[in-house]
């Protein structure tokens, strides 16, 4: 989701660790090195990985560097293949079908379990090698000097993918900075206990 849209769902985090110089200078070559992999011209049924903010073609960010300022942006591409319900019964029904009738020549009148199985997962890659994968992106803006980070996603499982592609991408660990963790954040660690022992209070329209 564009993070500049009119309205946008944002996942705030904090980073656990120092980040070195180090680490700051060579964001754009991890960014490179762990960037997205087309699949369009195979099977795969899914594939991710980091493009530039400001076009999702560009996974070498020659259309514009990730700095902006104090800022890091970037996005993390997602491409999916999905076959729909439907289709895949039809054709793994006419892969079943002429089965049976080659099975029947050599005096078989069934399709053994694994068989099917077999079949299923042939018919499987054949719809999905034919079916053009659909491409999501999340932007990532990275505040470096406040340790803040904000993911245009809210999806729990996006969520988990981003934390560990991030972590593996820049050795770091995401936290989600939830009421709780800002709230403890602006007390301090001796009001956790208070915190902790607080009730929920519900809104009713």
């Amino acid at each position: 989701m564009p993070i500049l849209s009119a309205s946008v769902g944002l996942t705030r985090y904090r980073i656990l660790e120092d980040i070195e110089d180090d680490l700051i200078r060579s964001i754009p070559n991890l960014l490179v090195k762990y960037a997205f992999k087309d699949i369009d011209n195979t099977a795969e049924e899914r594939s991710f990985g980091w493009v530039n903010m400001d076009d999702m073609l560009d996974d070498k960010w020659s259309v514009s560097p990730p700095e902006k300022g104090q800022y890091h942006t970037f996005s993390l591409r997602l491409d999916t293949r999905r076959i729909q319900p439907a289709v895949l019964k039809k054709h793994l029904q006419i892969a079943l079908n002429y089965e049976l009738e080659e099975a029947k020549k050599e005096g078989k009148n069934f399709i053994s379990r694994d068989r099917k199985r077999e079949i299923k997962d042939q018919v499987t890659l054949k719809l999905r090698a034919r079916s053009l994968p659909i491409p999501a992106v999340f932007d990532v803006v990275w505040n470096i000097p406040e340790n803040r980070l904000y993911f245009a996603c809210t999806n729990s499982k996006v969520l988990d993918m981003f934390e560990e592609y991030f972590s593996d991408t820049f050795e770091l660990t995401l936290e989600p900075l939830t009421p709780f963790f800002l709230a403890m954040e602006i007390l301090g660690d001796d009001a956790a206990q208070k915190l902790e022992s607080l009730d929920p209070t519900y809104f009713v329209g």
